[in-house]
C-alpha cells in the first residue's frame, strides 16, 4: 500500500489542466447500456471509480477500449442483468446501471451499496421512483431485484430530497417509459446535465435542463452517441482552494467557471485574487499576506449552492486564517472525519452536531504530521494541508484520492510542490 509524501510549505506556479468530471463520467458510461452500437465518451479521466463501472458493464456484456481520454463502448450484446457485490461494494454509484437495464432488458439485479463513511446514502429515492414507473422491486439477501411489466410506464414522480443518483437512474429509466414522466424536486447539479445531453443526442425527448422539473417523453428506441464529458468542477474547486492555502499565482485551464459560483464567491471573500475566463480561473494569494486571510462561514447546500465535496477543503484553508469560522453540513450525517487529523497537524476545530466552528491559526500554524485519508473528498484535504503545513506530511490510504482525482502528483509537482508517493 502506498502513501503520500508532501514537504509543505511552497507557493504553487504555474498553469494546470482540469480533467474530466468523475461525477459526470460514471452515470454517462452507465447511459451507454442502454443503446446497442459503439458509443464515443471523450474527455473521460482514468480513475479508480471509472476503471470499477467499465468493468461492472463488462461483466454485463459491453466491450470497451480506450485511446487517451476518450472511451469507445460496444453495448451491442447486453444480456446479463445481474451486479455482483464484489463490484458494488467498492463504488457506490454502481447503482446507476439499475435504470439502463430495466429500460433495455426490463430486469435488473444489483447488490445494495449499503453505506460508507460520510453517510447511508440510501436508495429508497430509486425504488420508490422504479415503482411510479410499474416495476416491482424486492430487496433480498442484500440484493435489490427489480422486474418491469410488459413496459415501463411514465408517470411523475417526486422528490423529497433533490437526489443527484436518484434523478440520474430515473432519468435513464424513463427515456423508453410509454408516455410521459416528470421529475419534481430533481437536483439540478452540471453533471446531471451532462446526462441529459447524452440521451438527448442519443434520441431522447427530455424538456427543463437545468430546472428541478425535469419532463421526459418516452421514446421506442434510442441509438449509440457521441458526448464530451464536462470539467470537473470538484477538482477545480480543490486547486483552488489549494493555491489559496499555499500561496502562489496559479492558471486552471480545461474548466467551467460559471460551475462554481459559491465557491468563487467565498474565495473572494477569504481574500484570494480570482480571475475568470471562458474557459479558465487564474487565482493569486500573495504568499507574503497570507496573514489577511479572512475567516469565512460557508453551509453545504444542493447545487447552485456551496458543495459538500468542496467542505472538507475549504475547512484546510480556513484552519489558516485570521479569524473564526462557522461550516455547517447539510447534506451528508458524518462528513467531519477530516477533523481529527487536520487536529493532528494543528488546527483548532470544534464540531457539535452538523456544525464546525474553526479558529484560524494564521498561515505557519499547520506542521506536518502522519495523518490517514477516511473518505475520497477527506483525503484532499489533508493534501491541502499539506501543502500549506511546515515539514513533512505523510497521508496513507491514498487509495482514496485515485478514486477521484487524475494524476495528482504529476499536476501538483508541475506547480512546484514536493509531493510524491511512497511504499508504506
Amino acid at each position: 500500500m502506498e502513501k503520500l509524501v508532501i514537504e509543505g510549505g511552497r507557493s504553487l506556479y504555474g498553469s494546470v489542466a482540469i480533467s474530466g468530471a468523475k461525477n459526470a463520467a460514471l452515470p454517462l458510461i452507465a447511459a451507454t447500456l442502454l443503446a446497442p452500437g459503439t458509443h464515443v465518451l471523450r474527455n473521460v479521466p482514468d480513475l479508480r471509480d471509472t476503471r470499477t463501472i467499465l468493468s461492472l458493464i463488462g461483466e454485463l456484456g459491453a466491450v470497451w477500449s480506450r485511446e487517451g481520454s476518450t472511451l469507445f463502448i460496444d453495448c451491442s450484446d447486453i444480456s446479463y442483468c445481474e451486479v455482483s457485490y464484489d463490484l458494488v461494494k467498492t463504488m457506490r454509484a454502481s447503482v446507476l446501471v439499475l435504470g439502463p437495464l430495466l429500460s433495455r432488458l426490463g430486469r435488473a439485479k444489483v447488490s445494495l451499496p449499503g453505506g460508507c463513511a460520510i453517510g447511508e446514502r440510501p436508495i429508497n429515492f430509486h425504488i420508490n421512483g422504479f415503482e411510479k414507473l410499474g416495476v416491482t422491486c424486492n430487496l433480498e439477501h442484500g440484493y435489490v431485484e427489480a422486474i418491469r411489466g410488459d413496459k415501463l410506464k411514465g408517470n411523475t414522480i417526486y422528490f423529497d430530497f433533490p437526489s443527484v443518483t436518484g434523478t440520474e437512474n430515473l432519468l435513464m429509466a424513463a427515456v423508453r417509459a410509454e408516455g410521459t414522466t416528470i421529475l419534481k424536486n430533481a437536483a439540478r447539479e452540471p453533471e446531471i446535465g451532462n446526462l441529459i445531453d447524452m440521451l438527448v443526442n442519443m434520441g431522447a425527448d427530455i424538456e427543463g435542463r437545468g430546472s428541478d422539473q425535469i419532463t421526459i417523453h418516452g421514446v421506442s428506441r434510442l441509438r449509440s452517441s457521441e458526448t464530451d464529458i464536462i470539467p470537473d468542477r470538484i477538482e477545480t474547486g480543490t486547486y483552488l482552494i489549494a493555491v489559496a492555502a499555499a500561496g502562489g499565482d496559479t492558471k486552471l485551464t480545461n474548466c467551467e467557471p460559471k460551475h462554481l459560483p459559491a465557491l468563487l464567491g467565498k474565495l473572494s471573500e477569504a481574500g484570494a485574487e480570482i480571475s475568470i475566463e471562458q474557459s479558465s480561473i487564474s487565482i493569486r494569494m500573495d504568499p507574503e499576506k497570507r496573514d489577511g486571510l479572512t475567516g469565512v462561514d460557508i453551509k453545504t447546500m444542493v447545487y447552485p449552492g456551496y458543495p459538500t465535496d468542496l467542505q472538507a477543503q475549504f475547512m484546510a484553508l480556513m484552519t489558516l486564517s485570521s479569524g473564526i469560522c462557522l461550516i455547517k453540513e447539510t447534506i451528508f450525517e458524518n462528513r467531519f472525519m477530516h477533523v481529527g487529523e487536520l487536529r493532528r497537524m494543528g488546527a483548532r476545530i470544534q464540531t457539535e452536531g452538523h456544525s464546525a466552528v474553526v479558529t484560524g491559526c494564521g498561515p505557519a500554524g499547520l506542521s506536518g504530521a502522519r495523518v490517514m485519508a477516511t473518505d475520497l473528498r477527506a483525503s484532499s484535504s489533508l493534501v491541502v494541508a499539506g501543502l500549506a503545513a511546515s515539514g513533512r506530511t505523510e497521508i496513507s490510504r491514498i487509495y482514496h484520492l485515485e478514486r477521484g482525482y487524475e494524476n495528482l502528483v504529476s499536476k501538483l509537482g508541475g506547480l512546484g510542490a514536493r509531493v510524491w508517493k511512497e511504499n508504506e
